[in-house]
């Protein structure tokens, strides 16, 4: 089934996934799998269907968009277990089965058969792993994807954002990072990024002045000339330097941005970082304590003020949380003037992240929380980044797969979660 349908995909067209893996399952007794996809905002889960529906294997009365919230499918999305739906005649019955890429998760499978022993289940989550593989490689340059995907339009500023980040989540055993931002659709001046070096890992989260095109304009310059000043090896003083010369010789001082720069060693714990004119970081230790990270803040990148840009440090502790954010988050406000606030946003993280849900499961409630608040209509972009240093012996297998909500790596602890047995909502 997998050298088949990987031997396959280099030449796929993802229309024509469904039918090549419907093909392709048939071989370990899976007599059918629906891939869906989630949306921009992880609200809904829509049915790539292909060009040849019957192929497919995606017969006529399907759903073709199921809620993540009250579904069964939606709880194997939002807790990364594989659950059992409802049974499927003389087929069997029908599984759901995260869609994961790394720790991205990009979906479920619903995928039919008459049993589900040990060597089924297995055979499952590995043709997830492929396929999910296989989605991310060929999204970046299918429109199909972005449309299914989107539940409304983008606006210019978003489509050039969602294009520039780096995946929503990541974890390698030294750390798990998860990303999420607000208005999906409306997205313009703020901007996240990290990426690994060695045993350093780079964080960096940016919020431009202004919400418009104008403003994602700035924040993608920013963000490039972040890039290619750390590329060089500049370190994070030059780098934000570097941003502010870009800038003004781009804009002058008529545009802007603020950010926090930061460098975690992950052998350590060791973070070090600026600040240029943005909201301190938070550190939460211990699913209980909390305190903000105080560095003598420079001016925003691009005012030219001539504050100096001071190179802070802190140490962290194994299981610590850095949590980054713009000022949407925490002044997002409702009729009456209340805002959201730091307090609440830490205690959200707090209280969902130790009911044991994945951290992208508890950012994604986060920013619905968020939402909420503000009547579901943001005034400003919300966008936060959370990183977890795991210690400085990698994971890559316990603490880090949970973290992703990741299934075990052990077959003979891979279950299906009791009481989950239900039909499909």
């Amino acid at each position: 089934m997998l050298v088949g349908l990987l031997s396959a995909s280099h030449l796929l067209p993802l229309e024509l996934l469904p039918a090549k893996t419907a093909e392709h399952a048939a071989g370990v007794g899976f007599t059918q799998v629906l891939i869906y996809v989630v949306d921009l905002q992880g609200d809904v889960l829509r049915l790539l269907t292909g060009d040849d529906l019957e192929a497919g294997q995606a017969a006529q009365g399907e759903e073709t968009e199921l809620k993540v919230e009250g579904t069964v499918a939606g709880r194997a999305y939002q807790h990364g277990h594989i659950l059992v739906g409802a049974e499927a005649g003389e087929r069997g019955s029908h599984w759901w089965v995260p869609l994961l890429d790394g720790t991205e998760r990009l979906g479920v499978l619903r995928i039919t058969a008459p049993d589900a022993d040990p060597r089924a289940l297995e055979d499952m989550e590995a043709l997830s792993a492929l396929l999910a593989l296989i989605i991310d490689s060929k999204r970046r340059s299918s429109d199909t994807h972005a449309r299914l995907t989107r539940t409304q339009p983008l606006a210019v500023a978003a489509e050039m954002q969602w294009h520039l980040m780096p995946p929503p989540t990541y974890a390698d055993g030294r750390v798990m990072i998860s990303a999420a931002m607000e208005p999906a659709y409306k997205i313009s001046g703020d901007a996240y990024d990290y990426a690994t070096a060695g045993h350093v890992v780079h964080l960096s989260l940016f919020d431009a002045m202004g919400h418009d095109t104008a403003a994602g304009l700035t924040a993608t310059l920013a963000m490039g000339a972040c890039r290619n000043a750390r590329r060089q090896g500049a370190g994070l003083v030059e780098t934000s330097e570097r941003i502010e010369e870009v800038l003004m010789e781009q804009y002058g001082r008529t545009r802007y941005a603020t950010g926090v720069l930061a460098d975690l060693d992950t052998r350590t714990g060791l973070l070090t970082w600026v600040n240029r004119g943005h909201h301190p970081p938070v550190v939460i230790r211990g699913g209980r304590w909390s305190t903000l990270l105080n560095c003598p803040p420079a001016h925003p990148m691009g005012t030219g003020l001539g504050l100096r840009t001071t190179l802070c440090r802190h140490q962290l502790e194994p299981g610590d949380r850095l949590v980054l954010y713009t000022d949407g988050i925490t002044e997002a406000r409702r009729a009456g003037d209340e805002e959201f606030g730091l307090a609440r946003f830490i205690d959200f993280l707090i209280r969902h992240h130790s009911a044991g849900l994945p951290v992208p499961e508890t950012l994604r409630r986060l920013i619905h929380a968020v939402l909420e608040h503000h009547d579901g209509r943001l005034q400003d972009d919300a966008t936060v980044l959370f990183c977890e240093w795991l210690g400085p012996t990698p994971h890559p297998t316990s603490r880090a797969a949970a973290l992703a909500g990741l299934p075990p790596t052990d077959p003979a602890t891979r279950r299906v979660r009791p009481g989950e047995t239900a039909v499909d909502s």
